[in-house]
C-alpha cells in the first residue's frame, strides 16, 4: 500500500494529548507517540522526511482553535506535500467531526495515507474510508458509499 509516491513526500507524526495534566501524568503515551517516528523510518521514509508536530500537546482536539500544528498538517495535506500522517490513534487527530472529515477528504484527494498503531489506511479506498469514517463518534459512512449501494 505504501508506494514510492508516498515515500517521496513528508511523513508527519502528530503528537497530542488533550490536557497538560495528561502530558504530565501519562508520559508513556507521549513517548509512544514520539516513537511513531521510528515506525515511519521502518516503513521506508528517510530521516529528513519525517517531521514531528507536537505543539498541540495539552490542547483539546474538540476544535481547531489554538491547534497550530493541526492547521499546519491540514495545510500541508491540502497542498499535496504529505505522504502519510502518523498518529497513535487516528482519533487523536480531531475530535470534531467537521475537522475530522475535512482532513479525511483532503487525504483522499491528495493520496495521503493515515497510519496508526492498528494499521495503514488510504482514505481514498472505499473500505479504508469506511473504517476511518466509523471511528469513535463517526457515523456518516453512508455518505461515502458508492451510488449503487445507497440505492439499495
Amino acid at each position: 500500500m505504501i508506494s514510492e509516491q508516498h515515500l517521496s513526500k513528508t511523513a508527519y507524526v502528530y503528537v497530542r494529548q488533550s490536557t497538560l495534566a495528561q502530558v504530565r501524568h501519562h508520559q508513556e503515551s507521549t513517548e509512544r507517540q514520539y516513537a511513531l517516528r521510528e515506525k515511519a523510518l521502518e516503513l521506508g521514509w528517510n530521516d529528513p522526511s519525517v517531521q514531528i508536530l507536537d505543539r498541540d500537546l495539552g490542547k483539546s482536539g474538540a476544535q481547531i482553535t489554538g491547534r497550530e500544528d493541526f492547521k499546519t498538517l491540514v495545510a500541508e495535506v491540502s497542498m499535496g506535500q504529505v505522504g502519510a500522517v502518523f498518529a497513535l490513534e487516528v482519533s487523536r487527530l480531531a475530535r470534531s467531526d467537521l475537522d475530522w472529515h475535512r482532513l479525511l477528504e483532503l487525504c483522499a484527494l491528495t493520496n495521503t495515507l493515515v497510519i496508526d498503531e492498528d494499521g495503514c489506511y488510504n482514505p481514498a479506498d472505499f473500505n479504508d474510508g469506511l473504517l476511518l469514517d466509523n471511528g469513535p463518534g463517526r457515523t456518516s459512512f453512508v455518505a461515502r458509499a458508492p451510488p449503487w449501494w445507497q440505492a439499495q
